[in-house]
């Protein structure tokens, strides 16, 4: 159990640190052609960070046995993640993009061969060791060919969809108040790009979220939440792209939204799809296709930047 204080008026007077994280879907990236798995976790990673002196008394807390502050990074704290993801970053940076992937707490190590494993294993566990940095052995797995992480379950044939969290997918109750609606939304968002049209079809959710609209549960709304609860269980692993064979996109456009699909060598390699801008429900049908190339261009630019690809437009009876 972790102590979490709260530091909303003390994050409001904060100077933030705008130290970016990392997109999680870029992280699997560098994973084609792994076939060795190993995740590390942090023993209360952000309390191994120090406090600066002069800061210590600004997280000072009240409890029934008296006050008390951090001198170390705490829960709360408006830039615990950033300075721990910044710290990381410093310490693993020549083994970033190669075989070491890191979002904040949370390392894993890729390897294509078992042998190549040990020597990573090997040189991430003495970077530990010399930054003076501990690691939970409870919380860490070794030698895998399938690991999750960060809600994915990874291994040589691709991303899938982790089973837990499809698990508190399919037992979310029915919402029953916008906020709920929002819970459950942001929970099936995580997983967008396993999901063909994925915006096209929570539309209707989403448009109970509006500010200013009642909150109305209809059959239509209660259908699209068990048709989005059936997707995500039954969604395909994502490959992760060779760098070698070309890509083909497939788009898709009408007046519920825009929706395509990036594929390489026959297999997804993610999906995507929006809502349509004010301006653009006034599109022709021509324009409205256009804008969905060009929304697949631009969301997957550090794909195809260089690369040869082809364009299809799918064609519904």
């Amino acid at each position: 159990m972790c102590l979490c204080i709260d530091y909303r008026e003390l994050n409001k007077v904060t100077v933030k640190n705008r130290y970016p994280l990392p997109r999680i879907n870029d992280l699997f990236h560098q994973l084609q052609g792994a076939t060795m798995f190993s995740k590390i976790d942090f023993r209360s990673g952000y309390h191994q960070l120090r406090i600066k002196d002069g800061d210590v008394l600004k997280t000072a807390f009240r409890s029934r046995y008296g006050h008390y502050a951090f001198i170390v990074m705490s829960f709360g704290l408006t830039n615990t993640p950033t300075v721990f993801m910044d710290l990381m970053n410093k310490v693993f940076r020549e083994f970033l993009d190669t075989f070491v992937i890191v979002f904040i707490d949370d390392i894993l190590i890729s390897s294509k061969t078992e042998a190549e494993h040990e020597g990573h294993l090997r040189m991430v566990l003495q970077t530990l060791r010399d930054n003076k940095l501990y690691a939970k052995f409870s919380k860490c797995e070794f030698w895998l060919k399938q690991v999750s992480f960060l809600g994915h379950v990874v291994s040589k044939a691709g991303v899938f969809v982790d089973p837990a969290k499809i698990e508190a997918v399919t037992s979310w109750p029915r919402p029953s108040t916008i906020s709920e609606v929002r819970s459950f939304l942001g929970l099936a968002d995580y997983y967008r790009r396993f999901v063909e049209n994925f915006f096209r079809i929570a539309t209707p959710l989403t448009q109970l979220t509006r500010k200013g609209t009642p909150f109305v549960w209809s059959k239509a709304c209660e259908d699209i939440f068990q048709n989005l609860k059936q997707k995500l269980v039954t969604a395909p692993a994502l490959i992760v792209p060779d760098g070698l064979g070309s890509f083909v996109i497939y788009s898709d456009a009408s007046k519920k939204g825009l929706g395509c699909v990036l594929m390489q060598q026959g297999k997804v390699v993610a999906y995507a799809s929006r809502q349509l801008k004010s301006h653009e429900q006034n599109y022709p049908t021509h324009d409205l296709e256009f804008a969905a190339v060009v929304f697949a261009l631009e969301i997957w630019r550090h794909y195809l930047y260089g690369e040869k690809y082809r364009s299809s437009r799918i064609i519904r009876a």
